[in-house]
């Protein structure tokens, strides 16, 4: 999404528009939604959903309208937080391109560099999903869900196993509720009420791990 926002950018500080459109200037009424000027705030839970490249005396302006599941959205939009991006249209939005808004739910994919909704994490790769862009499953943390290299580790949860080949070949992990007795790998989180003790080298695929206990 990195190209994508930077094409948003340069929309916003007018390096593509040259002409006016006076009926979509700033207004006070812009903060609660409809047309704005390139480079102004979007009002929490609200979203970009238009481009006019003409607007705002060659600023350009955009239209905002509150985010709802299934939403398609300009590049560089903001993402209202219980959204993910489910899908990439790259000629979208005046040929900026536009990305799918869904509610995040168990067992959605989204694209790659869609944002992962707190209590979730990322089971499943898919490098030809979302248009060629790649992209990842969203499941909700539970005892004993293997996860990609890169998902967050929800707190409370330990790592506790590794396969190299997981996960489509980029490695996986496996997630465990901490508890007292479990080994966990080098890189797992000791969560709050825990302390690592002793190692074992044949711990964790053979990573090595240390031995939780109570605190």
């Amino acid at each position: 999404m990195v190209g994508t926002v930077a094409m948003f950018a340069a929309v916003l500080t007018g390096t593509s528009v040259t002409t006016a459109s006076a009926a979509e200037a700033a207004s006070p009424q812009a903060a609660a939604g409809g047309w704005s000027c390139g480079g102004e705030p979007v009002p929490p839970g609200y979203v970009i959903t238009s481009l006019n490249r003409t607007g705002c005396n060659g600023r350009g302006s955009w239209y905002q309208e509150p985010a709802r599941d299934g939403i398609w959205t300009c590049s560089g939009s903001p993402i209202v937080p219980g959204y993910v991006i489910s899908a990439h249209d790259k000629y979208g939005c005046s040929g900026i391109g536009s990305w799918r808004h869904k509610l995040v739910k168990d067992g959605i994919w989204t694209c790659s560099g869609s944002p992962i909704v707190p209590g979730y994490v990322i089971s499943a790769h898919d490098k030809y999903g979302c248009g060629g862009i790649g992209s990842w499953r969203h499941k909700l943390v539970k005892d004993g869900i293997w996860t990609c290299a890169g998902s967050p580790i929800v707190p409370g949860y330990v790592v506790t196993g590794h396969d190299k080949y997981g996960c489509g070949g980029i490695g996986s992990w496996y997630h465990k509720l901490a508890r007292a007795g479990l080994y966990v790998c080098p890189t797992s989180p000791i969560p709050p009420g825990f302390r690592a003790t002793t190692g074992s080298a044949n711990q964790c695929s053979g990573l090595g791990g240390r031995l939780l206990v109570n605190a």
